[in-house]
């Protein structure tokens, strides 16, 4: 169905598409203006000038909440608040003393609604993690009360507000310049596509009890849509407007974002289009990018839950990254773009005959390795790949993986206006209660009233200043930004001619070859049709396999490392082979090391390695299961190339590896 979160009966000040958002939360932020060519998008993902970690760039003394409670110093540097007791009593050695900026979703200001009190209110939303490692949220709330009236105590407690936000979201501080929020840009437009069935049937309730309250603090602005059926979002996607969006995320496993990126490939307009930020907040049973994205981003290993809170804040503190995509033309002539990986013998075997152990989740997976093992098979065919570099077949233990990396520059031209005809939306019955926090004025008898969308009624009690928060008020501190819209207006694109990409960077075409040319998305100028021979500098191997795997991110499931040593924008597609005569112990032992990504130090005479720019594959054996991306796909020869930062992907910023240690 689609559940779209735009309500006529709600005020305008309170529309919630427009901006989602709590009543009391006034901070809104955005990745920035939408950059439109290559230059910009380099200017939009470059980082601003590094400040040392423990800079010192705000300090002040403030309240509690409520009133009676203790009073803090705080210091805000650029990585954390440090937080020190000052009466009735310093700590020394203070509890919770220490908020990471990387476990923050966001701030607001707030304000008492007794007209007697002159203070304002500071409030931060964090996500540290337990002592059994697990994430729990905390809100804390600070008086800013140093001044005789509210509107100094109110620009006071806005400084630091915006002084956070713009840390958490990458912005630049002024050196010498006075911090308010107008250095805040406005809200970023979400499109959330939520499969209801993916992982578990659990997709909706972890959106609804863990996404969408982190995104709310964050002040995100957002439409929801739950899909039907199988291409459901690929069949949305062709028909968006996509001007009115800065982000496609996808809250479900890696399939929907499958269907997400080949729908944006097929539209007339496919080169502007395959731009759109995509992101991905994991409710499936692999959630192999998710996994990726959760490394680049210096967290530790997770899974479950904490994987989906992780990810979450890092989609909070936005930040974007270039894509490769892989092109794969299949026997039939039909072409997909795969973000992940292209498989063949036990790895496709696992994937698709585990799929009757669904509601195991992750789980299995688990099973069906143990189920592929204990009937092993073997599978004959041609392998041939055009090297990136000169690397021997398996890694050395010493040197890893190698990190070769394509100095490819995409500019492509701008796609042709396109015609818009109306789309009618299907608006679905199913309320998405939204709980606000208990935060009224003790002078006041009335809470702040529960919002509920398309007419459901306050299903959620939950309080979401958390427990012993003091009741506040709205303190409105920007407003909506002129020429927002009130709700997102879904249009199909009309049939149109659209430019070919710009040169990709990689290797030239190969002499006389034709080109292979596919309704959407780049030519393939690296591959000679299928069934033709390979052309020179290619590398041929023929033999019984166990298992071929090619792979473009680091991460073949959340917890299994395949590629180390891959990046989202290498320019390669990671090839991983074994052959036969390998024990099943062995095979075991290689994907139990696989969790560490350690599995190519282990060795094995039968694993094989190389990094490639274009692979053929053909299979000899006549029945097997080939799989992209973890859907099936035709069986018979196949063929792919990388095209390097064809996509983008929404990131966060970077880590460091362990910094959670």
């Amino acid at each position: 169905m689609w559940l779209s979160l735009s309500n006529p009966l709600v005020p305008p000040c309170h529309t919630l598409s427009q901006s989602f958002q709590r009543p009391e939360q006034e901070l809104t932020w955005s990745w920035g203006y939408r950059p439109r060519s290559a230059l910009d998008r380099v200017k939009a993902m470059a980082p601003p000038p590094p400040l040392a970690p423990s800079t010192p760039l705000l300090h002040g003394e403030f309240g509690s909440y409520p009133d009676r409670g203790p009073r803090f110093a705080l210091t805000l540097t650029p990585q954390a608040l440090h937080i020190q007791r000052l009466r009735p009593k310093p700590e020394a050695r203070p509890r919770g003393g220490l908020v990471l900026l990387t476990e923050v979703s966001g701030c607001c200001t707030l304000r008492s609604r007794s007209p007697l009190d002159s203070a304002a209110y500071f409030c931060v939303y964090t996500y540290p993690r337990g002592r059994r490692g697990a994430r729990r949220r905390a809100a804390r709330t600070f008086r800013a009360d140093g001044a005789a009236t509210y509107e100094e105590n109110r620009a006071e407690a806005q400084r630091w507000a915006t002084a956070l936000t713009c840390l958490l979201r990458g912005l630049p501080l002024p050196g010498d310049g006075e911090i308010t929020p107008d250095l805040l840009p406005r809200p970023p437009r979400l499109l959330l596509l939520v499969n209801p069935f993916g992982g578990r049937g659990l997709a909706w309730q972890w959106c609804k009890n863990h996404v969408l309250p982190m995104i709310s603090e964050a002040g995100l602005s957002f439409n929801l849509i739950q899909t039907e059926r199988q291409n459901h979002a690929r069949e949305l996607v062709q028909g968006l407007n996509l001007s009115e969006w800065d982000g496609i995320v996808t809250v479900s496993g890696d399939g929907l974002l499958y269907e997400v990126l080949n729908g944006l490939l097929q539209r007339p307009d496919w080169e502007e289009a395959v731009k759109t930020p995509v992101g991905i907040l994991p409710c499936g049973s692999g959630n192999a990018l998710a996994g990726a994205v959760n490394r680049h981003g210096g967290f530790e290993p997770a899974l479950g839950i904490d994987l989906l809170l992780n990810c979450s804040l890092l989609l909070c503190r936005g930040g974007s990254h270039p894509l490769d995509l892989l092109s794969v033309t299949l026997a039939s002539g039909s072409r997909c773009f795969s973000f992940l990986s292209v498989a063949w013998g036990f790895v496709s075997d696992v994937d698709i005959q585990s799929e009757r152990f669904r509601a195991l989740g992750s789980a299995r997976f688990t099973l069906g390795t143990v189920l592929g093992l204990a009937t092993l098979h073997t599978y004959r065919g041609r392998f041939s790949y055009l090297p990136a570099t000169v690397e021997p077949a398996s890694p050395a233990p010493a040197h890893g993986l190698p990190r070769a990396k394509s100095e490819l520059t995409l500019a492509p031209a701008p796609a042709p206006p396109v015609a818009h005809s109306p789309l009618h939306r299907s608006v679905s019955d199913l309320p998405l209660p939204l709980p606000q926090p208990a935060l009224t004025s003790p002078g006041s008898p009335e809470p702040l009233p529960i919002l509920s969308l398309n007419g459901g009624g306050p299903e959620l009690a939950g309080d979401w200043g958390g427990a012993g928060d003091a009741p506040l008020s709205p303190d409105p501190l920007l407003p909506s930004p002129p020429g927002t819209p009130k709700a997102a207006q879904l249009s199909p694109i009309s049939e149109g001619a659209s430019e070919m990409a710009a040169s990709s960077g990689l290797p030239p075409p190969t002499p006389g070859a034709p080109v292979s040319i596919s309704a959407g998305g780049p030519p393939d100028h690296l591959l000679p049709p299928l069934g033709t021979p390979i052309p020179p500098g290619w590398v041929t191997m023929e033999g019984d396999f166990v298992l071929i795997l090619a792979i473009l991110p680091s991460h073949l499931g959340a917890d299994l490392v395949a590629a180390p040593h891959a990046r989202f924008d290498d320019g390669l597609v990671h090839l991983c082979w074994v052959r036969s005569g390998i024990s099943r112990a062995a095979l075991l032992r290689m994907f139990l090391a696989m969790e560490r990504g350690t599995h190519f130090s282990l060795g094995c005479p039968y694993l094989g390695y190389a990094a490639a720019h274009a692979f053929r594959l053909e299979p000899l054996t006549p029945r097997g299961v080939l799989t992209v991306d973890g859907e099936q796909v035709e069986y018979g020869p196949l063929q792919a190339q990388v095209h390097p930062g064809l996509g983008t992907l929404l990131t966060g910023p970077p880590g460091c590896p362990g910094r959670e240690a």
